[in-house]
């Protein structure tokens, strides 16, 4: 799933470790989720946007991969 935190991260001003400390996850969770390696859970998607004030929709960009159906 690709994403936006990395822009609005840096939009707030925090860096990687005070956005991890802020939402209770290690800073390696947020460098994964940046990089798309990790899909953080639904709570932590709803905590994140609550951080940004803005909808789980505006970080998250859902794409279907190859073969996959709806």
């Amino acid at each position: 799933m690709k994403n936006k935190l990395v822009e609005y991260r840096k939009t707030i001003g925090y860096s990687q470790e005070r956005l991890a400390a802020r939402l209770g996850v290690s800073r390696q969770t947020i460098i994964s989720i940046e990089k798309g390696k990790y899909d953080p859970s639904l709570n932590l998607a709803f905590q994140l946007a609550k951080v940004f004030e803005t909808s789980i929709e505006e970080i998250f960009v859902y794409e279907e991969k190859e073969g996959e159906k709806t």
